[in-house]
């Protein structure tokens, strides 16, 4: 009888090794004969470098090269794209030329025997720049916005103008969010080792054969000559899906000084080269019947993007098929500015389109008399209405009730300021919340050795969902086996093909493969063992049979790698995880101060394969969105683009002690289209609802609606 490890709350396989220190990151693999490198990054927002001293530093002890764009070798930088990529564009030319794009851009790198001879090294280099005032405030980059080359991103149906002008109820208002920088615990960090033409990288990555593909294309070597490896990453949220620049510099460095070569960022140059969530203003306009039925919908939104690369995101997208409207119009625009490429944030565009959104869609209830989540039911599409298809599956009824029943919905008072608790003033605000399932092709190799054991490989990552854990059960459901008897393992380029390890699909695809090879080796077995007469085994475990047949074959592993991919279902079916979010605020009405005190929500993300690893990323995107909402702002000087903040100290995220009750509530969903597995990505969507349910908390607790993220003290006590 086959055991059923999916749907079980296991806990991590992986637990032991990373509270013991087991378990190693990037800069961890530490390699014989290994010295250190430090950037170098320039001191101006734009312009050219017009000369580089490093007479005063280039003889100090320990220092082994000052590489910079006078004496770098030219690297090939041929055509790569992979998918995570920027379309149009060309990525950075680390030390190529003498063009400064953005401040904090890499200038120079250090090589040293040690860590502290290389910053020292790094501070002594004198670099004079012809400098210029680059262009990095978003109101002057919206005044000059542009349409991102490409297929267009605007959607439209019916006639929004018209219909806006015609309706009853009318609303029309801008919010905007502002830049958000991924902080995660691990900084981005390199090891480089050379061996003749072949190169080996330990690198916190969240995309290792793209890691892989990229590099070979800087330095112009054959498919197959990089090997990245990243078994663990210690946070990552987007920041690690595409290869930056100081991946390169890593095996630059350690091609030119011929030994291994550790490079490690700072938090602070973090801010500067790993990619953010991109500063954008949105433009709601809403009109309805006196009954709330929505007659038009027009979202537009601009996003900073840099000169050099196009950063485009689905910032309108869930606007076209979250709720039932017949004239709809979505335009998403770009403001070029002087500033490094934007990327992937943890539900990038979701988050924040839906911010824009919500907001509105509670703005209208607000001036209709509904309650919003009466508001947002009699706004219930029955098909996608952008897409003309029907939903795979569609829970969002379900998870309304469901969650507004458990947070007490039925006992708010909807009268803003209403609501006390002493002095304070207590607000409940909701949102829906909406997030892609998506799928991509990915493979996987299974292997029965001769303890009877399986060994799963892939080349996935793992930047803290669970994935080893929930790996492991889809394996061992396949094969019939304990969850110890499944040694899982990722994170090597050289592993069977997988997707990045982000957009909420690593378990729709990469579990899907893992499904399919299991499935593979499981019937090649039964083969072996039908064709061997093995009756003598019946009633054996799994792992008794496995270990007899490899024994029978000399000791000769049974093996079979599979793949899986998407089919023509993805074009028959719009296919969504959704939930809705409920959040109390306290605000203090004479600081200004707001703490969210409890938030529930509730997710229909279709089979969940570990209940505790979900509750566990649905709370992680809770505490983002806090974040999101009251907390995170990068800030930039307008002079030359330097990020002022660019620190723990400065650049606030929520901690222990921000957070007190989080709850999710998983409504159970049946999807027999979406993917094998049944399974939907729950990463992320616990973010996108969040910080437009604390918004819409924090009018009714104040009655002062906040369009500008983060709600900040001085939000509120502004007069």
């Amino acid at each position: 009888m086959t055991n059923t490890w999916i749907g079980q709350p296991l806990p991590r396989v992986d637990g032991r090794a990373k509270v013991t220190g087991a378990a190693r990151y990037a800069a961890e693999f530490n390699q014989p004969g290994q010295v250190h490198a430090v950037i170098v990054s320039s001191t101006v927002g734009l312009g050219r470098i017009e000369s580089i001293d490093t007479e005063a530093v280039s003889h100090l002890p320990g220092v082994l090269a000052i590489i910079s764009h006078l004496n770098a070798p030219r690297l090939a930088y041929r055509e790569h794209r992979g998918f995570i990529d920027p379309v149009i564009g060309e990525r950075l030319h680390v030390l190529q030329d003498d063009r400064v794009h953005f401040f904090g851009q890499p200038v120079a790198v250090v090589v040293a025997e040690t860590l502290d001879q290389a910053e020292r090294a790094a501070s002594g280099v004198r670099i004079s720049y012809d400098a210029q005032t680059p262009a990095v405030e978003m109101d002057a980059g919206a005044a000059n916005a542009i349409t991102p080359d490409g297929p267009s991103l605007d959607t439209s149906r019916g006639d929004p103008e018209l219909a806006l002008a015609a309706a009853p109820a009318r609303l029309d208002v801008t919010y905007e969010i502002e830049r958000q920088n991924h902080n995660p615990m691990e900084p981005h960090g390199t090891i480089a080792v050379w061996t003749d033409d072949r190169l080996t990288l330990w690198s916190k990555s969240q995309f290792v054969v793209n890691e892989a593909a990229e590099i070979e294309a800087v330095f112009g070597l054959p498919a197959g000559s990089v090997q990245v490896i990243s078994p663990f990453l210690g946070g990552a949220f987007g920041s690690s899906l595409r290869t930056w620049p100081h991946v390169t510099l890593a095996a630059l460095a350690a091609r030119v000084v011929g030994r291994p070569v550790k490079l490690v960022l700072t938090r602070r140059q973090m801010f500067y080269t790993t990619g953010y969530r991109p500063h954008e203003i949105q433009r709601i306009a809403l009109g309805a019947q006196s009954d709330g039925r929505l007659q038009a919908l027009i979202h537009e939104g601009i996003g900073e993007t840099s000169r050099y690369e196009q950063f485009v995101e689905s910032l309108t997208t869930v606007s076209s098929y979250l709720y039932s409207c017949p004239n709809v119009r979505t335009r998403y625009r770009l403001a070029p500015l002087d500033e490094s490429t934007p990327t992937y944030m943890r539900a990038p565009g979701e988050a924040s389109g839906v911010f824009a959104l919500e907001c509105a869609i509670d703005e209208l209830a607000v001036e209709l008399g509904l309650d919003p989540i009466e508001l947002r039911l009699r706004n219930e599409p029955t098909i996608d209405e952008g897409g003309r298809i029907p939903f795979s599956s569609r829970s969002l009824r379900e998870c309304y009730a469901r969650g507004a029943a458990r947070f007490g919905w039925d006992r708010r008072d909807p009268r803003p300021g209403s609501m006390t608790d002493g002095r304070l003033l207590i607000g409940w605000g909701m949102a829906s919340a909406t997030y892609p399932a998506a799928r991509a092709a990915a493979s996987a190799r299974a292997r029965l050795v001769a303890d009877g054991t399986a060994h799963v490989e892939t080349a996935a990552s793992d930047m803290g969902p669970g994935t080893y854990t929930s790996m492991t059960q889809v394996a061992a459901e396949a094969l019939g086996l304990a969850p110890d008897e499944v040694h899982f393992e990722l994170g090597r380029s050289d592993f069977p093909t997988c997707p990045p390890h982000g957009g909420s699909w690593t378990m729709a695809s990469v579990g899907s493969a893992v499904h399919a090879a299991c499935v593979a080796v499981r019937e090649l077995a039964d083969s072996i063992e039908a064709r061997q007469g093995m009756s003598s085994l019946n009633g054996a475990t799994r792992r008794d049979v496995y270990r007899e047949l490899v024994t029978r074959r000399g000791g000769l592993p049974i093996e079979a790698e599979a793949s899986s991919a998407p089919g023509p279902e993805r074009q028959q079916y719009s296919m969504h995880a959704f939930g809705a979010v409920f959040v109390e605020v306290a605000v203090d009405p004479e600081l200004g101060t707001i703490r969210v005190r409890r938030a529930l929500g509730a997710y229909a993300a279709g089979r969940i394969v570990n209940p505790r690893l979900a509750r566990s990323q649905c709370t992680g995107g809770m505490v983002g969105g806090i974040g999101m909402a009251l907390m995170e702002r990068t800030v930039l000087d307008s002079r030359d683009g330097r990020v002022v903040n660019a620190s723990l100290a400065d650049y606030l995220v929520p901690v222990n002690l921000d957070i007190e009750t989080l709850e999710v509530e998983v409504v159970e969903e049946d999807d027999p289209y979406v993917n094998p597995l049944g399974v939907k990505g729950i990463g992320e969507i616990a973010l996108v609802g969040m910080a437009p349910a604390i918004a819409n908390a924090v009018y009714h607790a104040t009655g002062r609606r906040v369009r500008r993220l983060p709600i900040r003290i001085e939000s509120l006590l502004a007069a």
